[in-house]
């Protein structure tokens, strides 16, 4: 589990709190941003503000071409059949990994996990390691030596 205090794991929650928000209500950013620091009771010090933007607008410029990369790496699960949280962790983390790419992968895949682990379902954690895994073999050609 990630250490409270880690100010790029707090953006990355507040990254996640912020683009759910975004996907019912609209709001802008700024609007998301101070909505989502309520409700997780995120003290003021504790962020990267430059990490929560670049995931925000990143994942709100690629969202249609992630969602094909989800679409096409979990086929068995439809966009709307994936539980929105779940659906949010993995914008997120296709996002850093195939269009981002300023975080190591594994930093991207562990702190994907941890966000399904703490916000999804008992099984969230598992179904976002997997499809991360195809992601990551699909995208970035990575080797498992």
């Amino acid at each position: 589990m990630k250490s409270l205090s880690d100010p790029r794991h707090t953006s990355r929650k507040l990254a996640l709190s912020s683009i759910f928000c975004w996907l019912f209500n609209e709001a802008d950013r700024e609007e998301a941003v101070l909505l989502s620091e309520d409700l997780l009771e995120s003290p003021a010090g504790e962020r990267d503000t430059e990490l929560i933007e670049y995931i925000f607008e990143g994942v709100k410029t690629h969202i249609n071409e992630i969602d094909k990369i989800i679409e096409e790496c979990a086929p068995e699960w439809p966009i709307d059949k994936i539980a929105k949280i779940d659906l949010v962790v993995l914008r997120i983390a296709i996002f850093e990994l195939v269009f981002g790419k300023k975080a190591p992968v594994k930093v991207v895949v562990d702190e994907a996990v941890e966000l399904a682990k703490e916000f999804g379902n008992d099984t969230s954690h598992k179904f976002v390691n997997g499809v991360l895994g195809t992601v990551i073999e699909k995208y970035l050609k990575i080797k498992n030596d």
